[in-house]
């Protein structure tokens, strides 16, 4: 069968396949730990949940707008109001299947063939992917572990030209877990200015994940607001994963954009999560506070934890749930006929051995690195780590 060349373009996530190998592990009875994909072990709030419970029994079962329901799009602007001392109106926003749609719809209403993005590493795996779909040159910016992975205002003019239309990041990021404070982004703004052809995606996702005080966005600087595209949504803040609904707040020429590319390809996200999705942003955030004490909890137990390995180097993340440490110094090493050569060995080590899945820091653009999770229970990630500890020490 002759496929489209366009599926050549573009790798499968590598987050996804880590989780589709310990799947099919755990189907043969292995006993599987599962420290790959960044999904909240909890479940949703109470009061969401029976949001969405009413949103059935109210026959939300019809076509949506493409856009949202209107009174959701005004629930973001309270949120972005309430949480970011941001100003939006309806025009800005725009709803969509999940935010990895928001930042598809944004990147192919943006990017031509030939442009160029800015993206420093580690990103999360579909940046990339997204703008070679999209036929744009990816330009990654290596960052480093002393600065824990934050872009640096010379870094990111070294990289910007004439040719670049878009700068990718997230804060907190996935996977390093790095969060940019008001004056680091203020450096970057400062940048921006010189180049006014140049659009900035800020994946906020995390937003609510956050072990050092207060989130800022960059989009709160007036001069550079209608170049920022903010990507948020549910998955992460209200442990919505598999309701599917994130959203952009933007200039309304990028929200008319995206809406006609999205009234093409899903038309509006779905009526019951929509309905649900009110009560998240504008409701008790206590549960999210909750699931944040934990993971500050959990995030403390899996640091103590990596350390007591010998080699492994560590940024301690400031937010979202992930663990990112260099782990070169394991490359090299066997056990019996088995060689490591790269963090992808490792990983698949890991998890045949160990029985914990891990994904490779090459899918993040920092092939010396593998992304762990700890968005897993105390005592999961207290076995997989004791594991994961036994299998690397057995390496010589």
């Amino acid at each position: 069968m002759k496929l489209s060349s366009r599926l050549e373009l573009f790798a499968e996530p590598e987050t996804l396949k880590m989780a589709k190998l310990g799947r099919e592990l755990r189907a043969q009875g292995i006993d599987i730990i599962d420290l790959s994909l960044g999904e909240p072990d909890f479940d949703t709030p109470e009061h969401i949940k029976e949001s969405l419970k009413k949103a059935v029994d109210d026959n939300y079962s019809h076509y949506t707008p493409v856009a949202g329901f209107p009174d959701l799009r005004e629930a973001v602007c309270t949120k972005l109001r309430r949480d970011n001392q941001l100003e939006y109106k309806q025009e800005n926003i725009l709803i969509s299947t999940g935010a990895k749609q928001s930042l598809a719809n944004v990147v192919m209403a943006i990017v031509n063939k030939g442009d160029e993005v800015v993206i420093p590493t580690p990103f999360w795996v579909t940046y990339s992917e997204i703008v070679k779909l999209a036929e744009g040159n990816v330009v990654l910016v290596r960052t480093s572990i002393e600065n824990k992975y934050k872009i640096t205002p010379e870094e990111l003019e070294a990289a910007l030209t004439e040719k670049t239309t878009l700068f990718m990041f997230s804060s907190p990021c996935n996977p390093s877990g790095s969060v940019y404070s008001k004056e680091e982004l203020e450096g970057l703004v400062a940048v921006f200015r010189k180049y006014p052809q140049v659009f900035i995606i800020s994946d906020e996702i995390y937003e609510y994940i956050n072990f050092v005080g207060k989130h800022e966005s960059i989009a709160q600087f007036d001069d550079i607001k209608d170049r920022v595209i903010v990507i948020n949504g549910l998955s992460k803040g209200y442990a919505m994963t598999g309701y599917r609904l994130g959203y952009i707040a933007a200039h309304p020429t990028i929200v008319k954009a995206c809406e006609k590319l999205q009234g093409q390809y899903t038309s509006g996200a779905t009526a019951v999560t929509q309905r649900g999705a009110i009560e998240a942003l504008t409701g008790d955030l206590a549960p999210s506070i909750a699931m944040n004490v934990e993971f500050t909890k959990r995030r403390a137990r899996m640091l103590e934890l990596l350390k007591s390995i010998p080699g492994v180097e560590i940024a301690e993340p400031d937010g979202a749930f992930y663990v990112f440490p260099v782990i070169k110094a394991y490359f090299g090493k066997k056990i019996g006929d088995q060689l490591i050569k790269d963090a992808d060995d490792l990983c698949m080590y890991l998890l045949n051995t160990a029985h914990v899945s891990t994904v490779t820091g090459r899918a993040f653009g920092e092939p010396d690195c593998i992304r762990i999770s700890f968005a897993n229970s105390m005592g999961k990630i207290e076995e997989a780590m004791a594991r994961i500890t036994k299998a690397m020490l057995n390496l010589n």
